[in-house]
């Protein structure tokens, strides 16, 4: 703060919260977030993909394998 009790600290935010922010307004409205939600991430400077979240994506894979592998060593016990 200054002198004159203004904020002279930058207002940082995450950028996702906007992006969800604006999504979730979208769908309120009872619009489809799909190509004005694509042009808004592209605005942003981040590339849509239809398969989502790449990290996500990865995380779902390792967690199937580990529900096949259970899956797997229980029906192999109970045979």
């Amino acid at each position: 703060m200054n002198g004159d009790g203004e904020n002279t600290d930058p207002e940082t935010f995450n950028p996702w919260s906007i992006v969800n922010l604006v999504f979730h307004h979208l769908v309120s409205e009872g619009l489809h977030p799909g190509p004005p939600a694509a042009q808004l991430l592209r605005a942003l400077g981040i590339t849509p993909a239809a398969e989502g979240s790449r990290q996500a994506s990865e995380q779902t894979k390792r967690d199937l394998e580990k529900i096949r592998a259970a899956f797997d060593v229980s029906h192999v016990e109970s045979s």
